[in-house]
């Protein structure tokens, strides 16, 4: 019918035209023909463009390991985004060793010094995890979400207009080719205005692909801004964190500082810390006013002696037996020792009630 031969012979036209567009990309390449160059600025425009999206698609995918090291997380993350759905939630490295240390120190005692040690740190790791799921939670809104947004949107629409450039300039330079090769006047006559045709679609695509890629200014001006809710989220972070560490370090500090090993020997060497010394000196106001040597040997005269002293009660502590005397942390008991008393312990008396109690607990008062 007339109108498939009509289909039929815009389809060999259209294919005509791909075949004279590739062959006039493959003679360009060979540098067998000329080559419509696109003016400095635009060349300028489109390496900005690129260098952009190549490092923001590191910077989001650093990002990302950074938030998130566990790739097996990330992969899971990923197909839960893909398919629409909500992640299960799961406890994070701190949170989970923050459960390990609470449970170990309700299993060895909430009342021994190194129960309750673990039970501190525990509950700091817990709000360590807490403050890590904020961070992650508040970066991936404010920063890598408008990231991923020029990655798979705006770059995504300058990609497709720079496809349709390239198109139109080869167009145009296939045009030019064959208005040199016309030799009839009538068939330079429609080469021409082919010229003028492909030119003036080629400039309003030139123009339309400038545009956009002037936008790539605001777009480095939004994601400073963002940048800047990154880094205000991390200072917030690293301050929480700073924070929850200075105050189980003052707990920790409270603690005396001859801890006992598990085979009941005494050791005289005060706990290392690992601290900065800014925070040494911000958290030494809670420590005790009595040095560690003063301690030790206050204690080894009292073994040594029939006398008696008075000593504080650092924390709590419930008695075992009917033997044992509980404590309660700030209180202020007498303590004394008897002959052939364990050396972990030490006699006390509040009141009309008396006990054993580990030294542990005790400060002694001058």
């Amino acid at each position: 019918s007339d109108c498939f031969k009509f289909v039929l012979a815009n389809y060999f036209y259209d294919l005509s035209i791909f075949n004279l567009t590739n062959l006039q990309f493959t003679e360009e390449k060979l540098g067998q023909a000329e080559k419509t160059e696109l003016d400095a600025h635009l060349e300028n425009l489109l390496s900005k463009a690129e260098c952009t999206k190549l490092w923001t698609e590191k910077i989001m995918k650093q990002t990302e390991v950074l938030l998130q090291p566990n790739p097996n997380a990330r992969i899971e993350e990923f197909v839960y985004e893909k398919l629409d759905r909500k992640a299960p939630s799961r406890m994070n490295n701190p949170e989970l060793l923050g459960q390990y240390m609470i449970d170990a120190g309700n299993e060895f005692g909430p009342g021994t010094a190194y129960g309750n040690a673990l039970i501190k740190c525990g509950e700091t790791q817990k709000r360590i995890g807490a403050a890590d799921r904020e961070l992650i939670q508040t970066s991936a809104i404010n920063f890598l979400t408008p990231l991923r947004n020029f990655i798979e949107g705006d770059y995504k629409t300058i990609t497709k207009e720079r496809k349709l450039l390239q198109n139109k300039r080869l167009d145009l330079d296939a045009a030019k080719t064959r208005l040199k090769k016309a030799k009839v006047a009538e068939a330079r006559a429609a080469s021409e205005q082919e010229v003028r045709i492909t030119q003036s679609e080629f400039d309003r695509q030139a123009e339309i692909t400038r545009l956009l890629l002037e936008g790539i200014s605001s777009t480095h001006a939004h994601h400073l801004r963002c940048l800047n809710d990154f880094v205000e989220a991390q200072m917030t972070y690293y301050a929480q964190c700073y924070q929850y560490m200075l105050d189980l370090q003052k707990q920790l500090g409270s603690f005396p500082s001859t801890f006992l090993s598990n085979n009941n020997q005494s050791s005289t060497t005060p706990v290392q810390s690992a601290s900065s010394p800014s925070v040494l000196a911000a958290a030494s106001a809670s420590l005790p006013s009595v040095s560690n040597s003063m301690v030790t040997s206050g204690l080894s005269e009292l073994k040594s002696s029939s006398g008696s002293r008075k000593a504080r009660v650092l924390y709590d502590y419930d008695a075992a037996n009917s033997s044992e005397l509980s404590l309660l942390a700030d209180e202020v008991i007498t303590v004394f020792s008897i002959p052939g008393m364990d050396s972990d312990w030490l006699m006390g008396e509040r009141g009309n009630q008396k006990g054993k109690v580990p030294i542990t607990y005790l400060e002694l008062l001058n």
